[in-house]
């Protein structure tokens, strides 16, 4: 019986033996898919820091880009002010001459020299087309009086 029980220890020694080698060619297997997977993490974690690199570049020259044009849309705005005084004073002056032509129309429109014929009251005009038919009128009687350019 005591041999018998040696091979009983030796034959559970070997079963635990094949079962510890088993394992370890599992855990092997293991090691080597993450290594793999450490491999690829490694070429991924590279691919980001190119990314990051490329966004900062980017980032950069966007910075740039928003500062010219600031600059430029200022200058613009000082640009557009200034043509709108210049307009505004146009205007003014254009107004001053529109003025002035209509007291030269209305002066001319009734000469002092000619004696007026009753006529029938005249259906009421805009200010502008009297302006301007006045100034017409005006323009007739000094070509015909011979004072025309």
């Amino acid at each position: 019986m005591n041999h018998f029980m040696g091979i009983m220890i030796e034959g559970l020694v070997a079963i635990l033996l094949m079962v510890t080698v088993g394992y370890c060619i599992v855990l092997n297997r293991r090691l080597q898919r993450l290594k793999a997977d450490e491999h690829s993490l490694k070429a991924t974690i590279g691919e980001l820091i190119t990314a990051t690199e490329i966004a900062e570049r980017a980032i950069g020259g966007l910075k740039h880009t928003v500062r010219d044009v600031n600059e430029h849309l200022g200058s613009q705005l000082t640009a557009a002010t200034q043509m709108s005084a210049h307009l505004k004073a146009q205007l003014a002056e254009g107004d001053g001459v529109i003025r002035r032509l209509s007291k030269i129309a209305i002066a001319a429109r009734t000469p002092a020299a000619e004696p007026e014929a009753p006529q029938a009251p005249e259906p009421k005009m805009s200010p502008a087309r009297a302006v301007a038919a006045a100034a017409q009128a005006f323009s007739e009687r000094r070509r015909a009086n011979g004072l025309a350019a």
